[in-house]
């Protein structure tokens, strides 16, 4: 009898240290702050992007800006408060940085996220991705390939956004500059009307 309770002891010694073990080896979720203003907090909580709304240090509110790879991390973050029309709304920026390198060619990507939130209904009411591209490339001048040179470009694709201080914004690039404004109705950034009507009046002109 006493080799039996010997042996239950110690088998259930063994049990205990495993489940001890595999508890430690367990990973616990991480929330990386990128950024806060006021009550508002900007976290990765892989691989998921989110703003928080707290309270007394609870979280309340829970909007989700964007599901990452584990590879990228948001920098550059930007949280503002704005109200426009009587609306207050959210605006939030960040960029996104990426590397391809091989033997004769690399690439350096910068993409820059805006998105205005609705925090009072939790809906996205608009968003802009802009991407600029740097390429240093190794290129041969003859076809046996003993001379190079080193070229350099930049690509740029998408608008630039810029906020106004009326709430109000623009996106431009080389060919266009446009203004938008909140419709109240859809609750949604629109071109103003006049601004739709005289760019189509326009175009019959030409006709």
């Amino acid at each position: 009898m006493k080799k039996i309770a010997l042996l239950v002891l110690v088998l259930f010694c063994g049990t205990s240290n495993a489940q001890k073990k595999k508890k430690s080896t367990t990973n616990p979720i991480v929330a990386v702050i990128i950024t806060k203003t006021e009550n508002l907090t900007a976290e990765v909580i892989k691989p998921n992007f989110y703003i928080f709304r707290n309270e007394n240090s609870i979280k309340k509110d829970t909007l989700l800006l964007k599901a990452f790879s584990s590879s990228i991390t948001p920098t550059d973050c930007v949280i503002k408060k704005f109200v426009t029309k009587s609306t207050p709304l959210y605006y939030v920026s960040w960029t996104e940085k990426m590397n391809s390198e091989t033997k004769l060619k690399k690439e350096t990507i910068v993409v820059t996220n805006v998105q205005i939130w609705n925090p009072a209904t939790k809906m996205q009411v608009f968003s802009n991705t802009q991407t600029s591209t740097n390429i240093k490339e190794q290129v041969f001048l003859d076809k046996n390939k003993t001379a190079s040179e080193t070229q350099e470009r930049n690509r740029n694709e998408g608008y630039n956004f810029t906020l106004l201080p009326t709430g109000d914004f623009t996106l431009k690039n080389k060919a266009v500059e446009s203004k938008y404004n909140l419709n109240t109705v859809t609750m949604k950034y629109e071109l103003p009307q006049k601004s739709a009507d005289v760019s189509k009046s326009s175009k019959k002109k030409k006709k």
